[in-house]
């Protein structure tokens, strides 16, 4: 009895030394959730900025969803040794321009004076339109080079069906499912939106790369 609870010891031992830590670069809990159940069966602990008493203000100042990404990585380096993920998303919608509003999605429903105006406006003017929705994640501190997760929804602009408290998801249908994202449920959602696919690739080269 006594050498077989060595043996378990030294096992859980094992298992915490080679647990894999993550930095999620981010406060968001519904993000943070997202994450911890997609990596909830394997041996990864993940920590947000919170857990780190770190409040970093980034100047989110890049071209690209990838480059938004990478500053937000680079930002925490020196404060941690540990892997480090950052995420950046936004809609992309046929005839607004090339990758356009893309990284300045926030930035341009704002411009358009909040949700409702530019929901509005879009659903008027770019009705039927092809739109996607696009997330970057990348990864740094595990290799010499970062690493980058993407991850697409295809869809259309949709006159409303059901509202939602924030962003563009009342009027962009799912092209697989013909319905909008805020006609879904949250765990829904969970599973079938542009981060969950970039995260799943990157749970994919964790898993082939043998990390978890």
């Amino acid at each position: 009895k006594k050498h077989k609870f060595i043996c378990i010891y030294f096992y859980k031992l094992n298992i915490i030394i080679n647990m894999l830590e993550i930095l999620i670069a981010t406060n968001n809990e519904h993000k943070l959730k997202e994450f911890k159940d997609i990596f909830k069966d394997y041996e990864v602990k993940l920590y947000s900025l919170n857990d780190l008493n770190l409040n970093i203000n980034v100047d989110e100042n890049g071209k690209t969803f990838y480059e938004n990404a990478l500053i937000k990585c680079n930002a925490l380096k020196k404060y941690t040794s540990m892997p480090i993920i950052a995420d950046d998303s936004g809609i992309i919608i046929d005839g607004l321009g090339d990758n356009f509003p893309g990284i300045h999605s926030h930035r341009y429903m704002e411009e358009k004076g909040g949700q409702a105006k530019c929901l509005d406006y879009l659903t008027k003017n770019y009705l039927g339109h092809k739109a996607k929705f696009h997330c970057s994640i990348v990864l740094v501190n595990l290799l010499s080079e970062p690493v980058e997760f993407v991850g697409e929804v295809s869809g259309t602009i949709s006159k409303i069906v059901k509202n939602a408290p924030f962003g563009y998801d009342p009027i962009f249908k799912l092209d697989s499912i013909n319905k909008t994202f805020s006609e879904l449920t949250s765990k829904e959602k969970d599973k079938m939106s542009h981060r969950y696919l970039a995260s799943i690739k990157l749970l994919d080269f964790l898993k082939t790369n043998h990390y978890i």
